[in-house]
């Protein structure tokens, strides 16, 4: 028996529509497709019309009888949110370093003294696969309560070929489990381990030639990601890295430019990276290189805020034509948040984007960025129902009241997940 469910007469449906093919860019960033009384008529699951409340009803109205209506009266739509970037498995938080930044310490200071990325290492290693799940499970339950419906999540605090493959496992029961869709990345190069600090070209042998296997063979990512940094990896070993990987069918990531200017943005597009992120100190010739290639640009505040740092040129990379996306970074280190709409609020407030293009970057661009764009990010015949309801009069509030969590309701694949902000 067919699933039918009627979203009614929001103040704004913002629909995203016409970007699905390529992501949006410039001036189209602000072209988010906003239908005053909107209404979205769902199907099993899937969305079948979008439009102004009295043709929605008109067009279905020998359903209307078994239709669930959602009045969402006073109210906006969006797309469910888009988180693409994430460390959502791991164990363990890090709030003592977090006093140390406070005393003066600074990030990388305190991962080469042992703390840091390897902090987080040590306790996921520790950890059980079930110890991993059951926190994991905790932090996907919050996203759900902050509008987002599906969650890029990376490895890279194992470090060891078991260790890596666990955390990524647990990310694949849980997309089996929890409602929201998971996508994962293989982050094996996300630091060097302390006991090959002087030989970093072995564990850059070790992700190649023992974790990239393994990772393929199981089917545990689509994408593959390398922390280009120095201190972490060079330019050099990080292309080595992302080449074998597209070998294996792994599409390449890259964490880029985040402490200091270093080439990561000008790789992203001479390896054909699908996006490059954070790029707090990315260059002139690297936006430009992006811009070209086609790299989009996955932005994330929350981690400037907490470290207190520069914040990633968000307008000039947006007027220099690199599609932007924005995610929260969760993690315990660098951004221990899963509030998309707070990074909607820095997007505005700390890196001179307006509302329209946040709003952009959290759905369909962020889609993009995590090969989804056909499925999720807009609101189009044919997609996924993820559907994200805020008790907001207008989009403009979104980012205008910073640090609160307006969501009403989120429909996920056509079935209500949180209603009244309760998850179901």
């Amino acid at each position: 028996m067919a699933s039918y469910m009627l979203i009614s007469n929001a103040n704004e449906l913002i629909t995203m529509a016409g970007h699905s093919d390529v992501p949006a860019k410039q001036e189209k960033m602000s072209e988010i497709g906003v239908i005053k009384n909107g209404s979205a008529w769902l199907e099993d699951g899937k969305i079948i019309a979008v439009g102004k409340d009295e043709e929605i009803r008109k067009q279905f109205h020998d359903k209307l009888a078994e239709a669930e209506i959602i009045d969402a009266t006073g109210k906006i739509v969006t797309p469910g949110l888009v988180d693409p970037h994430t460390h959502l498995v791991h164990a363990g938080t890090r709030e003592n370093e977090y006093a140390m930044r406070l005393q003066g310490k600074t990030y990388m200071e305190i991962m080469n003294a042992g703390g840091g990325i390897h902090a987080t290492t040590r306790a996921t290693q520790a950890a059980t696969h079930e110890e991993l799940y059951e926190q994991a499970k905790k932090r996907l339950d919050q996203f759900a309560r902050h509008g987002v419906t599906t969650v890029e999540a990376k490895s890279g605090y194992g470090l060891t070929l078991e260790d890596e493959i666990k955390q990524l496992e647990v990310a694949k029961k849980l997309d089996e489990d929890h409602v929201l869709d998971i996508v994962s990345t293989f982050m094996g190069a996300h630091a060097v381990p302390l006991d090959l600090k002087e030989d970093p070209d072995q564990f850059v042998d070790r992700v190649i030639n023992e974790m990239l296997p393994v990772v393929a063979e199981r089917k545990l990512a689509i994408f593959n990601d390398v922390f280009c940094e120095r201190g972490v990896f060079t330019p050099e070993q990080s292309r080595k890295i992302l080449e074998a990987g597209k070998k294996y069918g792994l599409i390449p990531k890259i964490h880029a430019d985040e402490i200091e200017p270093y080439e990561g943005a000008e790789l992203a597009a001479e390896v054909g990276a699908i996006s490059a992120d954070h790029l707090l100190k990315a260059s002139d010739k690297g936006i430009e290189k992006m811009a070209e290639a086609g790299v989009i640009g996955v932005l994330l505040p929350g981690t400037a805020f907490f470290l207190m740092a520069e914040y990633a040129r968000a307008r000039k990379m947006i007027d220099a034509g690199v599609a932007v996306a924005l995610s929260t970074d969760a993690n315990p280190g660098s951004s221990p948040t899963i509030s998309s709409p707070f990074i909607m609020n820095l997007g505005c407030l700390n890196m001179g984007m307006t509302p329209e293009e946040v709003i952009t970057a959290t759905t369909i661009n962020a889609a993009h960025a995590i090969g989804k764009a056909k499925e999720i990010g807009s609101l189009e015949a044919g997609k996924k129902a993820d559907v994200t309801i805020w008790n907001v009069p207008n989009y403009l509030t979104l980012s205008y009241q910073y640090g609160m969590n307006h969501v009403d309701t989120v429909v996920k694949a056509g079935r209500k997940i949180i209603v009244g902000g309760v998850l179901q």
